[in-house]
């Protein structure tokens, strides 16, 4: 029975750089008990507030960010700064990983100290994938920031979005017309 719940977890790690939720486990009817026997028998290291990872999968550099979208218990995107960090759109270095979660939505849990949490309802539109993780578009990312990154880095930012092909025309000489206005 252990193996098979473990496999069924494993699956769904796959697809989270090795990572899985107790939401992720009740998902796949399986109780949240399951996941502190496997963190004791060493098959799963607890990570966070209902989020444990599988030891054998490869740490990689994305870790943070998947680990913080999870965090969020499925409600966090991936976004502000950190995507313009993400996407090489300039030379921003957050300090911490920037998500941004629905209006209304608190999250009440340990662990938040490493991000910073801005509240929007974003539509359909404006979220998409960075490398498998939840994360608002490029286009979006720029908007919030845009009058809150300094000029020039802003600036950068949309020139190389649009020279990448992340933004059109049109997106880049709105942004930098709001940039010209802001001055």
């Amino acid at each position: 029975m252990a193996g098979k719940i473990q496999a069924q977890l494993w699956d769904v790690a796959l697809d989270q750089y090795g990572y899985v939720t107790s939401r992720d486990a009740r998902a796949l009817d399986i109780n949240v008990v399951e996941l502190g026997k496997l963190a004791h028998r060493g098959q799963l290291e607890k990570v966070g507030h209902g989020v444990y990872r599988f030891p054998r999968y490869p740490v990689t550099q994305l870790d943070p960010y998947m680990l913080a979208t999870l965090w969020a218990g499925g409600h966090g995107v991936l976004s502000h700064e950190t995507i313009l960090d993400l996407y090489e759109l300039g030379d921003v270095n957050p300090a911490k990983i920037h998500m941004t979660i629905p209006r209304g939505h608190r999250l009440r849990r340990r662990g938040g100290e490493l991000y910073v949490i801005h509240s929007a309802d974003l539509d359909a539109d404006q979220i998409g994938w960075f490398e498998g993780i939840p994360a608002v578009t490029p286009s979006t990312a720029i908007e919030q920031t845009i009058h809150v990154t300094p000029s020039h880095l802003a600036r950068q930012a949309v020139h190389k979005a649009h020279d990448r092909g992340l933004i059109d025309t049109e997106a880049r000489d709105r942004f930098l017309h709001q940039l010209e206005a802001a001055t």
